[in-house]
Order: C-alpha cells, then sequence, then structure tokens
C-alpha cells in the first residue's frame, strides 16, 4: 500500500511542504511552520497512523548556511515509513544563533532523547521542548562537535584532549 503524498500536501498546502518520492520511504520537505501539525495529523489519522518516530537526525550543509533536521517516522500497523525533512537557515555562524524548529515530544515521546541529542551536537534548538540541556556532553562544553566549522578544543578544564 503506497503512502498518498497528495492527501498530505492538500491538506496541509503545496506552498508548506513538497514530496520527494523515493522508493520504499517518500520523503516531505517541511516549513517549520506546520511541522507539529503535521505530525500529530500523521500520527492520529486513521489512513497514516505513523505511531513510531524512530529517529530524529539534522545534517550540517555548511559551507552553505543552512541546516536541515530530518524526522524518520514507522506506522507499524500499515508497515510503511516516511521521512520529515525541515530545511533551516543559519543566520550567523559566528554569533551562534541556534536554528530553530518546534520540538514534535509532545506527539512522540521517543523525541525527547533524539533533539536533546540534536542540541546537544548540532546545535539546533527546539522550541517548546520540555528539558533541553545537553545529553552526551557536559553541560559546560563550547560549541556543538558534529557542525562541519567545529574546532576540537586542545583541552578541557586543565585535561589535554590532544594526543
Amino acid at each position: 500500500m503506497n503512502l498518498d503524498l497528495d492527501a498530505i500536501i492538500q491538506q496541509f498546502g503545496g506552498e508548506l511542504l513538497s514530496a520527494v518520492p523515493h522508493g520504499l520511504q517518500d520523503t516531505l520537505v517541511v516549513d517549520k511552520s506546520i511541522l507539529l501539525p503535521l505530525c500529530l495529523w500523521l500520527r492520529d489519522h486513521e489512513a497514516f497512523y505513523f505511531d513510531f518516530l524512530s529517529n530524529i537526525t539534522a545534517v550540517d550543509y555548511a559551507p552553505e548556511d543552512r541546516f536541515a533536521v530530518v524526522y524518520n517516522l514507522a506506522s507499524i500497523p500499515y508497515q510503511r515509513q516516511l521521512t520529515l525533512r525541515v530545511e533551516l537557515p543559519m543566520q550567523d555562524r559566528a554569533q551562534d544563533n541556534l536554528p530553530e524548529v518546534p520540538s514534535v515530544s509532545s506527539v512522540w515521546r521517543t523525541a525527547d532523547w533524539h533533539e536533546r541529542e540534536a542540541f546537544d551536537l548540532m546545535g539546533i534548538f527546539f522550541t517548546g521542548h520540555p528539558d533541553l540541556r545537553r545529553i552526551l556532553l557536559p553541560d559546560d562544553w563550547e560549541g556543538y562537535p558534529l557542525r562541519k566549522d567545529y574546532q576540537d578544543p586542545d583541552s578541557y578544564h586543565g585535561i589535554s584532549l590532544k594526543s
């Protein structure tokens, strides 16, 4: 049973999302303004029922000043998958303006940890997240290690990090 991407686009408007059909896992490029309502609809609509968020990841497109947040959804009963991708501009890397996207942790509880990881390692800010703080690195760590422009520090609290 193929996913009806046209029904999703009709519901939310072609100016706010576009479809990228691709084999077993279709992709929707989504404007962040409709991310939360779209996710709720995809989870609750009986024709789609994407009841499982398997992953959230972030992509740094440097040297272009943009990021993407990628959501991998699955409908266990219908055995279908869908990828959502939100493109985010980075206004000023030097000023550490964090790109923002709404949290989907109210839709899928698994988003809590995935969003914290994307925040910790890529510096994506998830508005509305209940506890957005570092999850893998110390609270006082500077920078975001998975960004392409990240520079490894020489030391941390007087401990050499170079071998």
